[in-house]
């Protein structure tokens, strides 16, 4: 994350996605908003960036005001920002000139003359400009003028109560340690600088560090007693913080937070600790003497570690949720007998934010039954009818939000771990849209599986082989593929994609009905100068063929179709005019080879092919331009990423050179 404080001096934004607020709290309802820009700015080629205040608006506008308290000091809220990812944080010098900017000087001079956003995303009550007469109204407004779009969020809830920085306050003040947990969605946090004090609690066993909290506006729980974590130096240690005029003591009177760090003796002062609180233990109270608070105290550590204990699992699910969301998402047609043998494997999978959806194309079979009863936690997305791999996927991504999406065909086998390597290499790249894992015959794991192999190429005529698998030639794996590559192009069996860049490239070409729609998808990726990877970290095991057979004429006339409908959208204009009719008399040939092999069903599929082609041409040309459209508007680079095409035909290679092997093209 970049952070800017200086609007006069902020870059040059890419197509940037922003949001505006105080963001006090960093509380859940922030994340969703946060979430949503991330997601905005990834799917647009673009930059994320949150805008906000320092001082709080409040100081300034109501200098008297004496009530304001703040969840999070500037300080705080940067580092909780940083963490979810966004590209800029930019922090804005609130001045009482600033503050008499109308709703329209705002949105003109500020928003647009700053940062020319191409989408604005707000809260659901969101307000600016002098006497926060600006809202979303003000500020639709403007989208067509200014060529920005607007994107409202609606209020999130926590336990059916909306959830806002107000109502953690009032928590806050009460002492409702376990409900502010819950809005923030993370614990709250005092952080201050350990500085020197009467040193009492060394006299008695519990020394304890002091803290000095710089913000004077901060928020401070009521005085008491409370469960904590200690952050110092990357480690989170248990403790219990007093927050208190220390009664028992009467000869001090003035208000101290100091924490007792269990089994911590290092000296840590001038150091900065990060203090999460808990639970709260008891109100402070004035005790008769240090005997009985020092007795006092080990039944508070007592209940603070029993607390403590329990609170390991949270942290736990919190970490787990802090790393990428994943949802493997397998499309099952007729395939319960699929899904019996090998979803086990799948549902065993160690990803720890991981969650598995299975979306059923109206299958006939007991495929749902069977899942409702035997998986409860796996969640089914329901079909009203088989709309194939494309619209199938489609419809069932539709509405899902996560990081990653691995697209899973129901007849494969993964190993406990095989998701990690995919996330890891992904998160290490953001130029990556796409990565496929190797992808190995099930009951002949040393052979690669015909749907992917180690990777997809294509030829200059766009004939598409894989790494270990040209043509019906299937490659022994002799971990000759064992490195980490660009390829062109990842096979749909077991595709990991960016969330956000799958919506907003448009998915699969729901035209496509089946087979190479990934193949498309990953060319518009590489034509906006993004990247396919594979890795050989991840190995799966493939049945093939279980839904459609390999040599079902049906598949072959999906296969030619479907690659006349992928060129015509992807390949350049000058080249289309002598590919397309080399590709016709090539593809003539092959279908004449069926019949001379006696398949005439493929002959068929092969001129089929050709009549739908030629019907859908008008349809083809309007989208290619819509995409073209598309691209201009989300790429990452001006010149397409070319990696993982092949000079010359694969087909004179294989067949006239006897080039068997992707190693000896």
């Amino acid at each position: 994350m970049k952070l800017h404080r200086d609007l006069s001096n902020l870059p040059q934004f890419r197509n940037a996605v922003i949001t505006i607020g105080s963001f006090d709290g960093v509380h859940c309802g922030h994340h969703k908003i946060i979430k949503k820009v991330k997601d905005l700015a990834l799917a647009t080629g673009g930059e994320s960036i949150i805008i906000t205040f320092h001082p709080h608006p409040r100081q300034i506008i109501y200098p008297k005001d004496d009530t304001l308290k703040l969840i999070t000091s500037t300080e705080e809220k940067i580092a909780l920002l940083e963490k979810t990812g966004i590209d800029h944080l930019v922090i804005v010098p609130f001045s009482f000139e600033f503050s008499q900017l109308s709703a329209d000087e705002y949105i003109q001079r500020f928003l647009v003359g700053k940062f020319e956003p191409k989408h604005i995303v707000i809260g659901y009550d969101h307000r600016f400009g002098m006497n926060r007469q600006g809202d979303i109204n003000f500020l639709r407004w403007y989208e067509r003028s200014y060529g920005y779009k607007v994107i409202e969020i609606e209020k999130a809830e926590v336990d059916e109560l909306a959830v806002s920085s107000t109502r953690i306050r009032e928590a806050v003040e009460s002492a409702d340690v376990a409900g502010v947990t819950r809005l923030l969605g993370g614990y709250f946090t005092l952080t201050g600088k350990v500085v020197k004090g009467q040193q009492i609690g060394s006299t008695i066993g519990y020394p304890t560090a002091n803290l000095e909290i710089k913000e004077p506006l901060k928020l401070m729980p009521p005085d008491g007693v409370y469960a904590c974590f200690a952050n110092y130096d990357g480690l989170r240690l248990p403790g219990m913080l007093y927050i208190g005029k220390r009664p028992t003591l009467r000869k001090y009177h003035n208000r101290t937070v100091e924490v007792n760090i269990f089994d911590f003796k290092k000296s840590i002062y001038e150091d900065e600790l990060v203090i999460e609180l808990v639970d709260f233990i008891r109100p402070d109270a004035e005790l008769k003497d240090l005997e009985v608070l020092k007795s006092q105290i080990a039944h508070d550590q007592i209940v603070a570690e029993r607390i403590l204990d329990a609170a390991q699992a949270q942290v736990t699910e919190w970490q787990h949720k802090e790393m990428p969301s994943v949802a493997v998402v397998i499309l099952n047609y007729n395939g319960r007998n699929f899904l019996e043998k090998h979803l086990p494997s799948v549902v065993a999978t160690s990803y720890p934010n991981c969650k598995i959806y299975v979306a059923d194309n109206a299958s006939k079979d007991d495929s749902v039954s069977f899942m409702r009863k035997q998986y409860p936690l796996v969640k089914i997305i329901q079909l009203k009818e088989n709309f194939g791999f494309s619209k199938g996927y489609n419809l069932a991504l539709q509405n899902l939000d996560e990081d990653y999406f691995l697209l899973l065909n129901s007849d494969v086998d993964v190993p406990a771990n095989w998701l990690d390597p995919l996330v890891e290499a992904m998160e290490k790249d953001q130029a990556i849209a796409a990565m496929q894992p190797k992808i190995m015959a099930l009951g002949k794991p040393e052979y690669f599986e015909y749907a992917g192999a180690a990777g997809g190429w294509i030829d200059s005529l766009g004939y598409p082989f894989a790494r270990g698998r040209i043509f019906d030639t299937v490659e022994k794996d002799n971990g000759q593929y064992d490195n980490v590559v660009e390829i062109f192009w990842a096979s749909g069996c077991c595709m990991m994609v960016r969330g956000p860049l799958f919506h907003g490239f448009g998915g699969f070409d729901n035209d496509f009905f089946a087979h190479l729609e990934e193949i498309d998808l990953c060319w518009r990726f590489k034509r906006a100068g993004y990247k396919v990877v594979f890795t050989p970290r991840s190995t799966v095991f493939h049945l093939g063929g279980g839904t459609l057979g390999y040599h079902s004429p049906y598949k072959t006339y999906l296969n030619f179709r479907n690659s006349y409908y992928m060129l015509l959208k992807n390949e350049g204009v000058v080249k289309l005019a002598f590919l397309l009719p080399v590709r016709i008399m090539m593809d003539t040939l092959a279908a004449f080879n069926f019949l001379m092999q006696a398949k005439w069903l493929h002959a068929q599929a092969v001129i089929g092919a050709f009549f739908s082609f030629f019907l859908a041409l008008v349809l083809f040309i309007k989208k290619r331009f819509e995409l073209e459209l598309l691209l201009d508007k989300i790429r990452i680079s001006p010149q397409p990423n070319n990696q993982g095409i092949l000079p010359g035909s694969i087909v004179l290679k294989y067949f006239v050179l006897q080039k068997k092997f992707f190693s000896r093209l």
